[in-house]
């Protein structure tokens, strides 16, 4: 295909055009489709991912489904050869999508073009994370709806942005993390709420991998991707702002590069890392099973232990977020090893742990905890499981997401399976550990500026506070289950605690005493009145805990 190898390097000369954005004209009210009318698709940056995106809708038209890949946006000329010959980049992508390469106005190298287009109904945008949200904010304000991957943005301020612009257009918009085509995240949120797994106290994930070559040099590199191919101004987009910053760093900053290029996950200018890329996957549907949303609080560790390759990025990371409704998530990974650690949601009265891998688990089984007094050592193994629910859906997610996307579409529904004020929870919490990770600093989450700030002793303080003075727990989003286990049962000695005041004995008669006891009709509360006897306590919360099994 002698067109893929072309030179349109000056073909809307970009670089002279610089900043200033061609007029983006929002459509004055949603429009509302037809039975049989076509959804026309643009694809903004068409390199590896892109290509399951353009599987996708060309499935879709064989099935009738009435979308069509309309435009192409890409600043590489592409190759024909990658991708397991399906190709990659502007050209070979506009042939896959039946587009004549040579139609100028539908196979672009600004994107800016494509939006202008009145017939594009869609944007998907699937270039580098940099690109993400002044892409995504273009769209919606030219009156488009958006599909845009993962992570949602590279910064967190971005990310703020792009949730109010949603909003302010009224656009549908789906963030591609495919997972969430997912059943089980919704299961397992049914039942966390519910309060069958009592107090809920952490969630924990991974995403360990193992490449010889170093994670994401994989990507191959070739002579032929050079600037006569590659628009590097317009991919390191200096010249274009976003949330008061520009959006990539300039070419004097960072010169051409073709490993840069190919494999610019590894360099901190344009993504996270194993952080935004791989954790943003686990954390969307974790935060999305918990009942959580936005940390508290959160540290991030790791460093670069092996893959000493030029890389920006650690090889070894992990964060651990705490959220105000009283519970925590750890997610790990290493790109050197590839044992999981599991993925599961503990509570006080049991422990869900979710099954199988990859887009669709194949479920989640409930074990109940062993509630026992006294010291004990550590537990190795799981009992019978309590509950089990099976995930009946199999197949392409990213399918089901596009799917789920488009219904939205036609029926003017912003809740998406995957929205953007999900993903931008989901992206701020794993963003918040790279900011941790390079700075050194643990950090807290500020609800009313809507941006990180750095941490101190008082999530401890308060902490500690609420302890002294008896407090309750805190609850997830949507909590249903009353105080299912979510109070302590004291032993009876420890009504011999307490300061002593003046020299007096607290558990004398008549001294003034402050005791935290669990409250008048909790199930701790029925529990501890069925019996005197600590082993009357356990037998009774274990028969409880089969009963919220049944």
């Amino acid at each position: 295909m002698a067109k893929t190898q072309f030179n349109r390097r000056n073909f809307l000369q970009t670089s002279a055009i610089g900043a200033s954005a061609l007029s983006l004209s929002a459509a004055s009210a949603a429009r509302v489709y037809g039975a049989n009318e076509k959804i026309n698709i643009a694809f903004l940056g068409v390199g590896g991912r892109c290509q399951q995106h353009v599987d996708v809708i060309l499935q879709m038209q064989k099935e009738n489904k009435n979308v069509v890949p309309f435009a192409v946006c890409d600043v590489w000329d592409g190759d024909p050869k990658l991708g397991n010959g399906k190709g990659r980049g502007l050209y070979p992508t506009a042939e896959r999508c039946g587009i004549n390469v040579n139609d100028k106005t539908r196979v672009s190298k600004d994107y800016r073009k494509i939006l202008e287009l009145k017939e594009v109904d869609i944007a998907c945008i699937a270039t580098p994370d940099h690109w993400h949200a002044r892409m995504s904010i273009d769209a919606m304000n030219a009156g488009k709806d958006v599909y845009c991957e993962k992570p949602m943005t590279r910064t967190i301020a971005e990310a703020q942005e792009v949730v109010d612009a949603a909003k302010k257009s009224n656009r549908v918009m789906s963030v591609g993390v495919q997972s969430m085509a997912d059943p089980t995240w919704t299961e397992a949120y049914n039942y966390v709420r519910s309060g069958k797994l009592g107090k809920v106290f952490q969630g924990q994930t991974s995403y360990y991998r193992n490449y010889l070559g170093g994670q994401w040099r994989y990507y191959p590199i070739t002579k032929e991707m050079n600037p006569k191919t590659i628009d590097w101004e317009m991919f390191l987009g200096n010249k274009f702002e976003c949330a008061g910053a520009k959006i990539g760093p300039s070419s004097k900053e960072v010169p051409f590069d073709r490993a840069v290029w190919a494999q610019w996950r590894c360099y901190w200018p344009f993504g996270g890392g194993m952080f935004t890329d791989l954790f943003v996957h686990q954390m969307t549907h974790l935060i999305s099973a918990m009942g959580v949303r936005y940390p508290a609080r959160v540290v991030g560790g790791g460093g670069i232990y092996l893959e000493y390759d030029g890389r920006d990025v650690p090889d070894v990371a992990t964060i651990v977020a705490d959220y105000d409704e009283g519970c925590q998530v750890i997610i790990s990974a290493t790109m050197c090893n590839d044992t999981q650690l599991g993925e599961m949601i503990r509570g006080r009265l049991g422990t869900l742990k979710f099954t199988g891998g990859g887009d669709y688990m194949k479920g989640f089984e409930v074990y109940g905890q062993n509630i026992a007094g006294g010291p004990a050592k550590p537990k190795e193994g799981l009992d019978k499981p309590i509950h089990t629910f099976t995930n009946e859906k199999s197949g392409n997610a990213t399918y089901e997401l596009w799917a789920n996307f488009l219904d939205c579409v036609k029926a003017r529904k912003r809740e998406t399976l995957s929205t953007p004020e999900l993903g931008a929870a989901a992206f701020t919490t794993v963003a918040m550990g790279v900011q941790s990770y390079r700075t050194g600093k643990g950090l807290f989450w500020d609800k009313s500026s809507r941006k990180p700030i750095d941490a101190d002793s008082s999530w401890a303080t308060k902490l500690e506070a609420r302890s002294k003075q008896g407090g309750k727990p805190s609850q997830i989003i949507g909590w249903q289950g009353g105080e299912s286990g979510s109070v302590v049962v004291p032993p009876d000695y420890m009504k011999l605690g307490g300061p002593w005041i003046n020299g007096q004995d607290p558990s004398e008669p008549g001294a003034k005493k402050t005791s935290i006891s669990a409250p008048k009709g909790s199930d701790e509360a029925v529990v501890a009145e069925a019996s005197n006897s600590r082993s009357g306590i356990l037998s009774k919360l274990r028969r409880k805990l089969k009963g919220a099994a049944e």
